[in-house]
């Protein structure tokens, strides 16, 4: 346990009853801002409440740096047992006994905390898709023209929040109950789910690069196994500059269909063989021309636009365009194309439902997973950033209930059925599903699919019902 992220409402709490904090890390803001000292002791929570105003939801707690917990009697709740006052280290769930009231609460609190993250979140993603709006209607007023010093401004600004909050998005509901302005959520879905995996990627590969440089070659081509994440500063696969520019392609790599026909975008049913011709130059024929008709010169983003459908493998079918092969294909195109596809699956649209996000993961996994070593690392960022079980997602215990995935990570689950699927007149405790030793009957069914999307929010609890809205 030598680092251990903390609710920023458990460490107010902790504060409150007269205990104190260090977290032997620096805390920043998405400025780059010093909020907090790694050596500084918190005995007031006025520090905490500008870091969660800051958007910022937990934070590490570094042991190893002789970062620690302390009640009001100055005992060690998490830290390094060389504390004077201190007794051997505790674990996050042996502060319920220390701390009653947040064990009696940690469901409203996580579900509190999930709720300011929808609002902050639902801010952002408001203003990211009234620039795709605007640029799209600029586009069709114009003939082609488009601001993009305006879309670069918003989409940094949207990047500045994805990074410190992680990815925030993923606690907004897909487009699983209404199609409406599909095109411009799509936009702002695929900027966020893409930096998300950009990020992961570019840390986990960047350390690979940077141990195999040093001569230690041992795990350097088994992606999927657990190892440490902490980026070594020798080398850097992509710089600063080079994510935002991917940011930005990720944003705008859709932009050639506003010169697609709606009716072929929204056709019900299969398109013709002419029809799909058409879409598919929205990538390489119609938005690379609107790049043109700007004179826009990034080959980042023109990269993204002209080459997010084309194949990732040898001999992967319907790709497009024909004269490019999988190993032309920028890694940035390539998480591009992943984050593509899950949107596109996991939203619903005037032709189709939309698919259970846990399906749509592993379908992606298995359609991709063992093709090509660069695309391990993708795929292997892609999975860790998203989840085998992303938030949002309802599955089935093996009891027979039904639960609705708060976390990712464990995944933490909430059963909100009994073993008949009749929805729980009271509020359950939260199951960590890799919790060591957890019963047979509480580990998650995955034989069982569930049911459609809409079903499944109707059998919804109230409590749980509302953080599936958009604010």
């Amino acid at each position: 346990m030598m680092n251990k992220k903390i609710s920023i409402d458990d460490l107010i709490e902790i504060v409150k009853t007269g205990g104190k904090i260090k977290t032997g890390v620096d805390v920043y803001n998405s400025k780059g801002v010093l909020l907090l000292d790694k050596d500084v002791l918190v005995e007031k929570i006025r520090i905490l409440d500008i870091i969660k105003e800051n958007g910022i939801h937990s934070v590490p707690v570094n042991i190893a740096a002789n970062g620690g917990l302390w009640d009001e009697n100055g005992n060690l709740i998490i830290g390094t047992a060389s504390h004077e006052t201190a007794d051997p280290a505790m674990t996050l769930s042996e502060i319920d006994a220390i701390y009653p009231d947040i064990a009696a609460n940690k469901i409203e609190m996580r579900l509190q905390e999930i709720e300011e993250i929808k609002q902050q979140a639902g801010k952002k993603y408001a203003e990211a898709k009234n620039s795709v709006k605007k640029v799209l209607a600029d586009i069709k007023r114009t003939g082609g023209e488009f601001d993009y010093d305006e879309v670069e401004s918003n989409v940094s600004n949207l990047v500045d929040f994805l990074v410190v909050s992680g990815n925030p998005f993923s606690y907004l509901t897909q487009e699983i109950f209404s199609y409406d302005d599909y095109l411009y959520n799509h936009s702002v879905n695929v900027c966020a789910i893409g930096t998300a995996v950009l990020q992961r990627f570019n840390q986990t590969f960047s350390k690979l690069v940077d141990d195999f440089l040093k001569g230690n070659t041992s795990d350097i081509y088994n992606p999927f196994e657990k190892k440490s994440e902490t980026l070594h500063k020798s080398y850097t696969c992509y710089y600063p500059e080079d994510l935002s520019d991917i940011s930005l392609g990720f944003f705008l790599h859709d932009i050639g269909k506003v010169m697609v026909d709606e009716k072929i975008l929204n056709k019900e049913g299969r398109l013709t063989a002419k029809e799909f011709e058409e879409v598919k130059k929205h990538s390489y024929e119609y938005g690379i021309k609107l790049l043109d008709k700007n004179h826009l010169k990034n080959s980042v983003v023109k990269n993204i636009i002209y080459c997010h459908h084309a194949p990732l493998y040898e001999g992967e079918e319907r790709c497009y365009p024909v004269d490019i092969h999988y190993t032309q294909v920028p890694l940035y195109a390539r998480i591009c194309k992943l984050a593509d596809i899950y949107d596109a699956m996991t939203s619903r649209r005037c032709y189709k439902e939309a698919f259970n996000p846990i399906n749509v993961v592993t379908q992606l996994f298995r359609t991709y997973a063992k093709k090509d070593k660069m695309l391990q690392y993708i795929l292997h960022a892609f999975v860790k950033s998203i989840g085998i079980y992303p938030p949002g997602s309802i599955v089935f215990l093996r009891n027979g209930q039904m639960a609705y995935v708060l976390e990712s990570e464990g995944p933490l689950v909430i059963p909100f059925t009994d073993e008949t699927e009749n929805t729980l007149g009271h509020k359950s405790d939260p199951i960590n599903i890799g919790a060591p030793g957890l019963e047979e009957s509480k580990k998650i069914d995955s034989r069982r699919s569930v049911k459609s999307p809409k079903d499944v929010y109707d059998i919804l609890p109230p409590y749980i019902k509302k953080i599936t809205e958009r604010p």
